[in-house]
């Protein structure tokens, strides 16, 4: 008698949500299964991979990325070069120099690198800002405006400023919001919550940025909120929870020591740059087998890898 293996779908279902338009849209989501448990049941949509492109890119100095971007000044420019990165599915627009703490850029230069980077692209675009709410506030309001009818995520709305963010991103001009919360599943279902019932934004409206880490750095949090956030969306068909994950690993990844450090500092560490790419894939593979729908990377040789990683996967 020959094996029949047991499989074991779930009756929950994550969110199907998309991204862009025309030929280049993206589906997040969709399974009713553990991350990669083919043998359960097909996975809908593969993961998927975002280029992060930066306001502050021309500081990078990985000698992958100058290389890359050779030529490139503008955020326009960079982005139609990264669409032609091998493993690309979406382009993500950092505004971090817009920190009033920082460079204190204007909403108005963001909104006009915004609206130069969709004239210059066809894939889909999702916006992340400078991780201050007033000023975030402001600049998901304007580029959704913008941006109008490119079906844009912005990341992110949080627990402060969810409402006005769900209001003006989502309602106002029809695009995406993500609901940003740091490693705990109650504090993950509660802004679902809060974005559904009290700004009205509709499900299919919402994916997650649940917190990541650069492994090595508390990922262990990372990784246990990613399970148990799964296994109540798959096994328990909680609905508040089935939103599909975006992770932003490049952020992570590029900050911390192992990255940074010299070879005059660390000899016994090798090369910065390989070390870099390291840390971004070992935090991109390890969120996507916890079940992040999507990551988001800057090295394309990082990025090349993990798609290579997925493709053989799915």
């Amino acid at each position: 008698m020959s094996f029949v293996p047991k499989t074991q779908p779930f009756s929950g279902k994550i969110n199907a949500v998309t991204l862009g338009t025309g030929d280049k849209a993206i589906v997040l989501g969709g399974q009713n299964v553990l991350p990669f448990y083919t043998f359960d049941a097909a996975i809908e949509n593969a993961p998927k991979i975002g280029v992060e492109i930066s306001d502050a890119a021309s500081e990078w100095t990985a000698p992958g990325l100058v290389n890359f971007y050779a030529g490139c000044t503008t955020m326009a420019e960079r982005a139609k070069k990264a669409e032609t990165m091998e493993g690309a599915d979406f382009i993500v627009l950092n505004f971090e120099s817009a920190d009033p703490n920082g460079a204190n850029r204007s909403v108005a230069d963001c909104v006009a690198d915004a609206k130069a980077v969709a004239e210059a692209v066809s894939m889909p675009i999702v916006v992340m800002g400078c991780k201050n709410l007033e000023k975030d506030g402001e600049l998901f309001a304007k580029i959704s405006e913008a941006l109008q009818g490119k079906n844009i995520v912005c990341m992110s709305a949080k627990q402060e400023n969810c409402k006005t963010v769900g209001a003006s991103v989502v309602l106002a001009y029809g695009q995406k919001v993500g609901a940003e919360t740091a490693d705990d599943i109650n504090l993950a279902k509660q802004l679902n919550i809060m974005l559904k019932k009290d700004a009205n934004v509709p499900t299919d409206a919402i994916v997650m940025n649940i917190g990541t880490a650069a492994v090595g750095y508390g990922f262990e949090y990372v990784a246990s909120t990613l399970d148990r956030i799964r296994l109540a969306a798959l096994a328990q068909s909680d609905a508040d929870l089935q939103m599909p994950i975006i992770a932003p690993v490049s952020t992570d990844t590029w900050s911390v020591k192992e990255s940074t450090a010299s070879e005059a500092d660390e000899p016994a560490w090798g090369d910065v740059e390989e070390r870099a790419i390291g840390m971004e894939v070992a935090t991109a593979a390890a969120n996507l087998t916890g079940g992040a729908d999507a990551v988001i990377m800057r090295h394309p040789v990082a990025i090349a890898t993990v798609k290579k990683f997925i493709n053989e996967l799915v």
